[in-house]
């Protein structure tokens, strides 16, 4: 192989040092150094991988052997059928007469020996099996195609029939061969890309048959070119005679390689194409660099050597013949183009040649046929309708159009039907994804000035697709993956149609749904080529959308309906179905085990594009159509779209038996606590407006999902591509919990903002709007300690969720609340203000019943947290209370100012906190006194010994008259019922030594 190249890399460099400025020495030389190179480097891979291996394009020399006639696919099948059935039942036979031995074996005991047990060989019959087909038509069929051949399976069948019979005649009492671990499956290989399978193309095509031959047509080639050249630069001879005998030449390649071909097939189409190529080299010398031939009469020579190419193509199975030829048909009116040439002709002339490559998919499933006549065909389409075409020529043109697309689809549709009998790749993804996809973009550029005019052709895609879907449905256990191909694209134009019709990035939409369709059969196919090309035009989508908001925005779309918000819409949506086809099916997962982890990255990826458009919209619609109270509006659209999404997500998780699609759903509580925490920068009451709608709404979602999620669910999954019933089980208590607690909390939240701007709104003078916060804290603390702990679900189902984490930080507000209540004077205006009947000391009295309620209520569930500190605490709340009772009422009743200056001058006020506090002390020193509480008594004797410094030091030099006198009076009179009353309790051991017999 390295001289052969170096032979070859001799004569290319010799040629090139003729044309080039170097000696011919120079350019043979360093053509043979490249040359030995490149064998040098094909021998080492060759050796590496293990042979090449061959390809379409390659042309094997048939074996000298004769061979049998061919024999017809369907009946070649049949028989392997009725070979497999007949071993199938064989086995069945083996297998019931063994376990038949192993169970009499088992009967008879351990310690007898059970007679052998030998059963009959079955032998079908001949009628059974019928006579096995040779191979060697299949060899000989493929010998246009490929150099080697797959050996038959049949002996590893023999050999495993023969183990299962063996096994069988075996005794019944020996013992049974230990099980061992079946081998790992080899590493599966990987596919070669584009780059390698079309340098494997030429090297096979260069060394596979005869290399010899096919050098030496190149050589041929090469040098007909120079005796051409030679004889112009000396005028030997008429340009004419030497264009004629050119030709002359060429016609009799094609005669040589017509009539050797039954013996040397691979020699005769070697010669054959090299005939093709000097016959298209004659015609454009003599159009274009002679001018000896008008145009007219060229095109038409092109057009019958491009007939002769096809012809000789499918009556010989070569499929290089047919793509040389089919090659130069495309390349005939560029050629020989003058720039003033009518597109009808050149469209006409393009359908008769697609015409034919169709004539030849209806033979043969030549994919690089196929794909030649696409490219060629939508390239130069193309090409002229960016550089000629303009609205007046739209009656001329969209029917070629719509031909081209129908004849490729039907392509398609052929190749599939002719290869439906492999296991894979039998759908050609690139015509059946790209034709649509050239197409609606060629479309677009017809109707650009037509309104709604790509919509409407968005749906008649889809009509056509759904069509051609209902006509495979017939095969479809043949075809499932061409029928879902074609449903899956009448959806994808369905669901177009809609952005379509609306101003907006229609490109960045469809090509996210193309990349998910695309993602989609990549995973079916089991190809990474399409599988990662899907994801990439994701992400194109992606670019795709942000450039098109560099532009100006239209301010006069509607709201959701517009082009915007769908293409993120459907952003979003492929986005998720990528993140479950990879991440909730086990057929992706079977496929590569990182999967699911991409899977998971799709669909936050997803999800984001749902969030964001819909975010999007809302802040859009808020700041065009709402002009008083928009972030009000904000808050409580977002509040539904959260809820919305929520439900979404659970639903999708239930009926899809995809977990991950829980965690959305779960979301919902910390976005609604976080929505409620913007809600209080409003300055507004949360219920009115659209919130008198949306947060109930969002509220009782928010309530009916963690009952769903800590219930759980039962579901059948096969029609989900899970493995085997999928239960969608309960969320784990210690993540429902935690949001049960976080949904108490906003709850408490929201009912105490409304109360407190209603009662602002309708009173707002006096203390009414601040006792509110305490009205709504204080009834749900109470309602949840008390008859809210019956409540089987959701307080009883979770009760440290509600009675400890929920309702601990409420219980410290309250308390906080109580302390800073002190400064407040309690107006009840418009109300008469009365002692305990007003709006300050009602809501006092209401968080001192529902801490002693929800005290009661720990204790029951055995939660005690410093019961001595708790009890100071609250005997010291209850004592200030008093004491601003004791205060407010000077004020209201006797015109006190409520400030700390003019209550310490007023003699009214401190000789009353002096008989106050002494009441007090008498009070609690009597209560501990009957209780034998040491403790609290001292309590009370502290609060006496302060009233009494507070009497001597502060009382008699500042209170005067008789308010002096009665104070003095009074608690001297107080401390000897005191004195006499409450005596000091006991120590407990003397009260135990005095009650001891």
């Amino acid at each position: 192989m390295n001289w052969a190249f170096a032979a070859i890399g001799f004569i290319v460099g010799g040629i090139a040092a003729l044309f080039g400025n170097f000696s011919a020495a120079n350019g043979t030389l360093l053509g043979a150094a490249v040359g030995f190179c490149i064998g040098h480097a094909l021998q080492q891979h060759k050796r590496k991988s293990g042979g090449a291996t061959p390809d379409a394009f390659a042309i094997s020399a048939p074996t000298a052997t004769p061979q049998p006639p061919l024999v017809p696919l369907a009946e070649r099948v049949a028989r392997l059928e009725a070979t497999v059935d007949a071993l199938t039942r064989e086995l069945e036979v083996l297998r019931g007469q063994l376990a038949g031995a192993k169970a009499g074996a088992a009967a008879t005991g351990t310690a007898a020996q059970a007679p052998s047990v030998t059963p009959a060989t079955i032998t079908p019959s001949p009628a059974a099996i019928p006579p096995r087909p040779s191979v060697q038509p299949a060899v000989a069929r493929a010998g246009t195609s490929s150099s080697t051949s797959t050996p038959a399976p049949a002996p590893a069948v023999a050999a495993r029939t023969s183990e299962a019979t063996a096994a069988a005649g075996a005794p019944a009492n020996a013992p049974a061969a230990p099980d061992r671990p079946a081998p790992p499956a080899p590493p599966k290989p990987r596919e070669p890309d584009i780059a390698e399978r079309a340098f494997r193309a030429a090297r096979d095509w260069l060394l596979g048959g005869n290399t010899v031959v096919r050098v030496g047509i190149i050589v041929l080639f090469f040098g007909v070119a120079f005796l051409l050249k030679y004889a112009a630069d000396n005028n030997m001879l008429p340009i004419e005679f030497r264009l004629a005998g050119t030709a002359l030449a060429a016609a009799a390649l094609l005669a040589i390689g017509w009539r050797v071909r039954a013996r040397r097939a691979a020699y005769g189409l070697v010669l054959q194409g090299g005939g093709i190529g000097i016959l298209y080299l004659t015609i454009f010398a003599a159009t274009k660099l002679y001018a000896l031939l008008p145009v007219g009469s060229a095109f038409p020579l092109m057009v019958a050597v491009c007939a002769l190419s096809a012809f000789l193509a499918v009556k010989q199975n070569a499929l290089p013949l047919a793509f040389m030829g089919s090659a130069g048909g495309f390349l005939a009116p560029v050629l020989l183009s003058t720039g003033h040439g009518s597109h009808v002709a050149l469209f006409s002339y393009y359908a008769l040649l697609n015409a034919g490559i169709f004539a030849i998919a209806w033979f043969k499933a030549w994919r690089p046929l196929n794909l030649l006549g696409f490219v060629f065909t939508f390239t130069i389409g193309s090409a002229w309708g960016v550089t000629a075409y303009r609205p007046a020529l739209f009656a001329t043109t969209e029917p070629f159009l719509i031909v081209f697309f129908l004849m490729y689809v039907g392509i398609a549709l052929l190749y599939a039907v002719k290869r439906e009998l492999a296991l894979r790749h039998y759908v050609d993804g690139t015509l059946v994804f790209g034709t649509p996809i050239v197409a609606t973009a060629l479309q677009a550029s017809l109707v650009k000035d037509m309104p709604f005019g790509l919509a409407w052709s968005a749906v008649a895609l889809s009509a056509f697709y759904v069509a051609v879907a209902a006509w495979l449905a017939r095969r479809r256990d043949r075809l499932a993956l061409l029928f879902e191909a074609m449903l899956a694209l009448a959806v994808i134009f369905a669901t177009l149609a809609v952005p379509l019709a609306f101003s907006g990035p229609t490109t960045s939409a469809a090509w996210a749904i193309e990349g998910a369709a695309i993602v989609w059969v990549g995973v079916r196919e089991k190809r990474l080529a399409p599988f990662g090309f899907g994801l990439l035009m994701q992400l194109a989508a992606a670019g795709a959308f942000f450039t098109s908001l560099l532009g100006p925005a239209d301010t006069n779309t509607l709201p959701v309906l517009n082009g915007a918000y769908i293409a993120m819409l459907l952003i979003a949506l492929a986005g998720l179905f990528t993140g479950w086809w990879l991440h909730g099916r086990d057929e992706a997962r079977a496929w590569h085990a990182w999967m699911p982890d991409l899977g998971a990255a799709a669909a936050a990826w997803g999800l984001l594009w749902w969030l964001s458009g819909g975010l999007h919209e809302i802040l859009v619609y808020a700041s065009r159509h709402v002009d008083l109270h928009a972030d009000r509006f904000v808050v409580d659209a977002t509040a539904l779209f959260a809820a919305g999404t929520a439900w979404l997500a659970h639903v999708a998780r239930r009926k899809l038996a995809w977990p991950i699609a829980e965690w959305p759903a779960l979301a919902l509580t910390p976005v609604l606590a976080l929505l409620a925490l913007r809600a209080f920068d409003s300055h507004e009451a949360p219920l009115s407006g659209m919130g008198a709608f949306a947060w109930p709404i969002a509220v009782v979602a928010c309530y009916v999902l963690l009952l769903r999620q800590s219930r759980g669910k039962t579901a059948a999954g096969p029609e989900t591509g899970t493995t085997g019933a999928s239960a969608v089980s309960a969320i784990p208590v210690p993540v429902v919990a935690p949001l049960h607690t976080l949904m108490f909390w906003t709850l408490c939240g929201l009912f105490s903002l409304e109360g407190f701007w209603r009662l602002r709104a309708f009173v707002p003078e006096g203390a009414w709007s601040w006792s509110a916060w305490a009205y709504g804290f204080g009834a749900l603390l109470l309602l949840v300690a008390g008859p809210g702990s019956r409540l089987r679900w959701p307080v009883a189902a979770f009760p440290r969720a509600y009675q400890v984490w929920g309702a601990a930080p409420l219980a410290a507000l309250l308390w906080l609340w109580s302390i800073a209540s002190v400064t407040s004077d309690g107006d009840a205006s418009p109300l008469l203000w009365l002692p305990l009947l007003n709006p300050l000391d009602v809501a006092q009295l209401l968080i001192f019943v529902a801490c002693a309620t929800w005290l009661r209520r720990l204790k029951a569930l055995d939660v005690t947290w410093h019961p001595l500190a708790i009890d100071l605490a609250a005997l010291a709340t209850v004592f200030l209370w008093f004491n601003a009772l004791l205060l407010r009422t000077l004020h209201h009743w006797t015109g006190v100012p409520y400030a700390f200056d003019a209550m310490a001058e007023s003699t009214l006020v401190q000789a009353s906190v002096s008989v106050y506090w002494t009441l007090c002390a008498l009070a609690t020193m009597i209560w501990a006194t009957r209780r034998g509480l040491r403790p609290l008594w001292f309590v009370g004797a502290a609060l006496l010994a302060l009233t009494v410094i507070k009497l001597f030091l502060f009382d008699l030099s500042h209170v005067t008259g008789i308010e002096r006198i009665v104070s003095f009076i009074g608690i001297g009179i107080l401390l000897l019922l005191i004195g006499y009353f409450s005596p000091l309790p006991p120590k407990a051991a003397a009260q135990r030594d005095d009650t001891q017999p």
